[in-house]
């Protein structure tokens, strides 16, 4: 069975005012040595689970990855909401990051604006080779991953109508959203130079596809679910990424191709 595991984006919440506070260092600074990570905005935080093979071991990390930050939050006077977006307009503040303030002198108003949260899936993987010919076979499935998911109908205290305008407001970044299907591992890391070298994202780490190879573990990272506001559905998302993936490979070993739709058709799925 292949490990999986999640990472989880939240806001930081001032629970008398119902608003997102600038409190990541704060957040950051009590919980110590947990392993919860800053964002690039000062008004959300990062959970990661260990991988993990069970279901029920991955349900019981993660509960105790989103208890542990809330705790750390409301020793400082606020909590994490389990929201894609804000349903209150705020001002953001930066991070105190030279990445960050490169992104923002690069990408102003798209990043200003930038204040959403997600529910990122890892599945182990064999090979590069192996990963892209999984992200080439599951690029099909991941509108429904992401219909599954929404949890933010609301933007600067407005219905969006939109069930996710996470997906929206995540869309204005150059390298977010659907990929075509890239045939190997070569013409995947082909492309991703190709972009590096374009000087539009700054690094990797901003190859913003909905579904790629990590950069920091062997695994597929599936990127296209809002943040869920229970558990229970997060443990979903995971469940059905770790299943897509399998399938995948699967086919990839009985030489079943994948499935020829542009993306261009993906996007009106999406």
């Amino acid at each position: 069975m292949r490990t999986f595991g999640v990472e989880e984006e939240f806001l930081l919440i001032n629970p008398l005012l119902l608003c997102p506070e600038a409190a990541a260092d704060a957040v950051l600074l009590a919980a110590g040595s947990s392993g919860l990570m800053r964002e690039c905005k000062q008004e959300q935080i990062e959970t990661g689970t260990e991988p993990q093979v069970s279901l029920t071991a991955l349900s019981a990390d993660i509960r105790r990855q989103r208890a542990t930050a809330d705790e750390a939050a409301a020793r400082i006077g606020v909590r994490i909401a389990a929201l894609a977006t804000s349903p209150t307009e705020t001002s953001t503040e930066l991070s105190a990051d030279p990445r960050y303030l490169k992104m923002q002198d690069r990408f102003g108003l798209t990043l200003r604006d930038q204040l959403t949260c997600g529910c990122h899936v890892h599945v182990a993987v064999e090979s590069d080779e192996e990963g892209v010919a999984i992200l080439d076979r599951i690029r099909v499935w991941l509108p429904v991953l992401s219909a599954l998911s929404t949890n933010s109908p609301f933007w600067k205290s407005e219905d969006s109508g939109y069930a996710s305008y996470r997906t929206q407001a995540w869309s204005r970044w150059p390298t977010a959203g659907v990929y075509e299907v890239f045939g190997s591992a070569a013409a995947y890391h082909d492309l991703v130079e190709t972009l590096i070298a374009s000087e539009v994202p700054i690094d990797r780490g901003q190859i913003y596809f909905d579904a790629r190879l990590s950069a920091r573990h062997p695994t597929v990272e599936v990127r296209v679910a809002d943040v869920c506001l229970r558990a229970d559905d997060a443990v979903l998302q995971a469940a059905l990424a770790r299943a897509l993936v399998e399938t995948a490979a699967r086919e990839w070993t009985h030489g079943v191709a994948p499935i020829p739709m542009p993306a261009a058709q993906l996007r009106l799925a999406a």
